[in-house]
C-alpha cells in the first residue's frame, strides 16, 4: 500500500498553479492539473509526471465529471483552489456587469463547485482544502471593487467552510497573496504586456509563484492537528494594497 499523498490543483496550466504543481511533484506527490488549456497541460505533465484534465471550472457538468474521473482513480487529500483571476480595473460607478460576473464566476463558483465535488470523500478519511484568495480579500482600492468583491466572497466560503465542518477532518486553508509577478495575471487584466509591466516597475522584488507555492505546500505538509487558517503574504515592498515602494 502507498503512502502517497494526491493532490488536485486548479488552474494549473500557468502562475502560482503551475508552480505548485512543479513543487508538489518535487516532494512526491501524485498531481492531478486542472485548467481549461490543455496544449499547457500536456506540457506540464510531460515535465513533472503530473495528470491532467482539461476543463472549464466554472462550468458544473465540467467539474462533476472531472471529479468523477479523478476519484475513480482513488482518493484525493488536498485540493488546491487556485483557479481565478482579475478582469479589468472598473470602478464602482462605472462597472461593467460582465466583467464583474466573470469575476465571481471564476474567483467564487469555481471555488465553490469544486470543493464540494471532493469535500464528501474528504470528509469520510480526512483532506486539506486550499483557497488562494488575495490580499484584495481583506481589504479594498480603487478600481478593484469588483475583483475584491468576489475575492471577500471567496474568502468567506473558506471562513463558513471552517465553521460548518469543525471536528471533522478537513483543515481549511487560505493563502492570500499580495503583489505577485506571474506571466498573465495583470496581462489578463489589463490587456496588454505594457499595461502589465507598469504593475511591477520600479519594484524591487515582487513575489513569484514559486513564493506562492511553497507557502501552499508547507501549509500541507504541516502535521495533521496543525491548520494554518490564514497566510497573507506580500512582498517586502508592499505594506497594503495600495502603498508600494517604487525606485524612480
Amino acid at each position: 500500500m502507498t503512502n502517497t499523498r494526491r493532490a488536485v490543483v486548479t488552474g494549473a496550466s500557468t502562475g502560482i498553479g503551475e508552480a505548485t504543481v512543479r513543487r508538489l511533484r518535487a516532494q512526491g506527490w501524485d498531481v492531478v492539473a486542472l485548467a481549461r488549456r490543455e496544449e499547457r497541460l500536456v506540457v506540464l505533465a510531460n515535465e513533472t509526471g503530473c495528470t491532467y484534465i482539461a476543463a472549464d471550472l466554472s462550468d458544473e457538468a465540467q467539474v462533476t465529471r472531472a471529479a468523477e474521473r479523478i476519484l475513480a482513480d482513488g482518493p484525493v487529500d488536498a485540493l488546491v483552489n487556485n483557479a481565478g483571476g482579475a478582469l479589468g480595473v472598473d470602478s464602482v460607478a462605472e462597472a461593467d456587469p460582465q466583467r464583474w460576473r466573470g469575476m465571481y464566476e471564476r474567483n467564487v463558483m469555481t471555488a465553490l463547485l469544486c470543493s464540494r465535488a471532493f469535500l464528501p470523500g474528504m470528509r469520510e478519511r480526512g483532506g486539506d482544502l486550499v483557497f488562494l484568495t488575495s490580499t484584495a480579500a481583506h481589504d479594498t482600492y480603487p478600481g478593484g471593487g469588483g475583483y475584491v468583491a468576489a475575492k471577500h466572497a471567496e474568502r468567506i466560503i473558506a471562513n463558513t467552510l471552517r465553521q460548518e465542518l469543525v471536528g471533522e477532518p478537513v483543515r481549511i486553508i487560505e493563502i492570500a497573496p499580495g503583489m505577485v509577478k506571474t506571466p498573465e495575471f495583470s496581462l489578463n487584466r489589463l490587456g496588454s504586456q505594457e499595461a502589465a509591466d507598469k504593475v511591477y516597475e520600479g519594484v524591487a522584488e515582487p513575489l513569484v509563484a514559486e513564493d506562492i507555492a511553497d507557502a501552499i505546500v508547507w501549509t500541507l505538509t504541516r502535521p495533521s492537528h496543525v491548520n494554518i487558517d490564514s497566510m497573507i503574504m506580500r512582498p517586502v515592498a508592499q505594506a497594503t494594497n495600495t502603498v508600494v515602494a517604487r525606485r524612480k
